[in-house]
């Protein structure tokens, strides 16, 4: 039986979705603080949420997991409201100082983020103060190079972004450009065993205690994966076509293979391992989310569901 999740006073989970990553906020006697902003497309709604959980009192610290676009999307939206200082990963403040679109994640998913800027860095081996809580900063490559994960080991609560799920883990992104990621989702997932966290806060849906089992499940998903990578470019591409659709709602059949066509992540999964044309590629990928029941077709439009 699963056991109730308790979560301190000083913090609160705004369970999103999938389009919007969670957003955590923290409140007490320091300064209050959000972990991640969520998708661009919500940043309205995010803002609103933030509002009404501090109750008129200012936000002052945004920090970011990972900079993946339903994880940071809210960030300009959040800075305009409350000149709140920005914290994100360390190894990516040169390309968003200079804002390095191409080498940013945003335009190779065919994702949107308004240009944000950032007052401070953190890094593995870094403590923060949240909620009046000390938490760990470590590193969790894998689903992104440069991703972190948050560990309060005197609550013994772990905020795990994307690196581990209920039911597995993020899109291993390295592998589809030709980089190593495989390796390092294991490393991650190894040291997350270590932590003896009793309550997981993912980046999507709801926070889980049944820790151990969560983690069976992503090794065995990652066993999955390795045995043959064409699975994880194929996952890849309905992932992103689904949220394209999460996003949009209802998109004419015509205008996907433009689309996917325009995601570098997308090209490259299908030179490396797919090796379709982008047609087929596109009729293949609406066929699995149709048959998933995460999509309909409408006509000629496809129509998201779920």
């Amino acid at each position: 039986m699963t056991a109730p999740v308790r979560l301190p006073a000083t913090m609160q989970v705004l369970e999103r979705g999938w389009l919007s990553s969670n957003n955590i906020l923290f409140r007490g006697r320091g300064p209050s603080a959000l972990v991640d902003s969520g998708y661009s497309a919500h940043a309205a709604q995010t803002l609103a949420l933030v509002q009404s959980a501090l109750q008129g009192r200012p936000l002052q610290r945004l920090i970011n997991t990972h900079l993946h676009s339903d994880h940071c999307g809210g960030n300009a939206v959040l800075q305009q409201a409350y000149r709140c200082r920005t914290t994100i990963p360390a190894s990516e403040a040169q390309k968003v100082g200079s804002w390095e679109e191409d080498a940013l994640s945003f335009k190779a998913t065919g994702q949107q983020c308004p240009r944000f800027s950032f007052d401070d860095t953190i890094a593995a081996g870094d403590t923060l103060t949240l909620g009046d809580m000390a938490w760990q900063v470590l590193g969790a490559p894998g689903h992104d190079p440069h991703s972190l994960i948050l560990f309060c080991p005197d609550e013994r609560i772990l905020i795990s972004a994307d690196a581990l799920w209920q039911n597995g883990f993020g899109v291993v992104f390295p592998e589809l450009e030709g980089e190593s990621g495989f390796a390092e989702v294991r490393a991650t997932l190894e040291l997350i065993a270590t932590l003896d966290a009793r309550l997981v806060i993912p980046g999507h849906g709801a926070p889980f205690s049944g820790v151990r089992q969560a983690l069976d499940v992503a090794f065995s998903r990652l066993d999955y994966l390795c045995a043959d990578p064409l699975r994880n470019a194929q996952n890849a591409v309905k992932v992103l076509l689904k949220f394209l659709l999460l996003e949009r709602q209802r998109i004419a059949l015509a205008e996907l293979p433009q689309l996917l066509g325009q995601m570098r992540i997308v090209i490259e999964a299908n030179r490396r391992f797919l090796q379709q044309p982008l047609p087929l590629l596109t009729q293949w990928a609406v066929a699995q989310l149709v048959k998933a029941g995460a999509a309909e077709v409408d006509g000629a439009h496809l129509r998201n569901r779920g």
